[in-house]
């Protein structure tokens, strides 16, 4: 949600893909000018620890991978239930769960509920008298279908609607995600192009009507034949390029004080800034494998190192690197991921998946 609302209150896929974020793309937003921030929020530890928003990775027993992409919804997930805890910032919490259901020749469906508390605020009138306390939450369903074209392509959607409760502002919003898949015959290498968080509020906090944070975005994996480690690659934001902020401090324009003429910069500084907007779409990650059964992952986003910089330059940014591991035995699934999105605070997901 806005800072001014919170003051107040196959082939054929990927072309459907591409089609249906051509009509949305206009509606792309940049950190902070969007509501709902809940839309963006990883649904596992597996995900968050490689550093993404979604994987693209053919495993028929993640459930949670389906939460974020569902194209992969797949038919191992049939009486499959994971459950996913995060603790946020102070007293902010979230929690989800999930549950698959294969229709056989209808498609694979996956149903999931996902709640953000943001804990408990003093309220204050315009004299600065305390009102007591007020609450503030997001609750969003999920119903996503998965099927497979063929032995390859895959396509999926997920359709969600969402409830946000904000002292005494109640928002109501759907959003809608459309994904494609390929994923090769050996299983190695796949790939997904999805368009995310189609759609609009229909009830809003003031009359005011906000955007939802639609993305275009790409994700791929890739595991080389007997290799230990799979990698991993996102690009975002396919549909803004500069996804920069403009600081008063360093404008991007300079003026000589004295001439008043523009002060003109040398040709490696337009390079520098090419290249670091390209760097602001790029997310990579990496799973190490022991065996089947232990995973070790890292992952890394150069946006949010650049967005949560320290003033102190002596002082190491760790923001935009995340990192954990995950645990396999038999039925069960167990995954823990630590995302530094700043200096000060650092999430912590727990994930466990399991067969019924």
């Amino acid at each position: 949600m806005e800072i001014r609302t919170m003051s107040k209150n196959c082939r054929l896929s990927l072309v459907l893909v591409l089609l249906l974020s051509g009509v949305f793309s206009v509606r792309a937003q940049v950190a902070g000018l969007y509501t709902l921030p809940v839309l963006q929020m990883p649904a596992s530890a597996r995900t968050a620890a490689l550093g993404s928003d979604f994987l693209s990775l053919y495993d028929p027993t993640d459930v949670l991978i389906g939460m974020d992409n569902p194209s992969l919804i797949a038919s191992g997930y049939h009486r499959r239930m994971a459950l996913n805890y995060v603790g946020l910032f102070s007293e902010s919490r979230m929690a989800s769960v999930a549950y698959g259901w294969d229709f056989h020749r209808f498609g694979t469906f996956l149903f999931g509920l996902q709640y953000n508390g943001y804990g408990n605020f003093q309220a204050y009138d315009e004299y600065e008298v305390s009102q007591g306390e007020f609450t503030a939450s997001d609750i969003a369903l999920m119903v996503g279908w998965g099927l497979n074209i063929d032995s390859n392509f895959s396509v999926g959607a997920s359709f969600r609607p969402i409830r946000s409760q904000y002292e005494s502002y109640t928002a109501w919003a759907f959003a809608l995600d459309v994904a494609g898949s390929f994923v090769s015959d050996d299983k190695r290498f796949a790939a997904t192009l999805q368009a995310r968080n189609i759609g609009a509020q229909i009830a809003t906090f003031d009359g005011t009507t906000e955007h939802l944070p639609f993305d275009l975005a790409f994700s791929a994996s890739f595991k080389a034949a007997n290799a230990p480690f799979r990698l991993f690659l996102m690009l975002d934001q396919l549909t803004r390029w500069n996804l920069g902020y403009d600081d008063p401090l360093t404008p991007v324009e300079e003026t000589d004080p004295y001439t008043g003429e523009p002060i003109t910069k040398p040709w490696y500084d337009g390079l520098a800034n090419f290249l670091d907007q390209a760097a602001r779409h790029v997310v990579l990650g990496v799973e190490l494998d022991i065996k089947k059964h232990l995973f070790v992952r890292l992952g890394y986003r150069f946006r949010q190192t650049a967005e949560m910089a320290a003033d102190a330059r002596t002082q190491i940014n760790t923001s935009g690197l995340s990192y954990g591991f995950g645990l396999r035995v038999k039925r069960f699934e167990f995954s823990f991921a630590r995302r530094n999105y700043h200096l000060g605070q650092a999430p912590n997901y727990l994930s466990l998946s399991f067969k019924l």
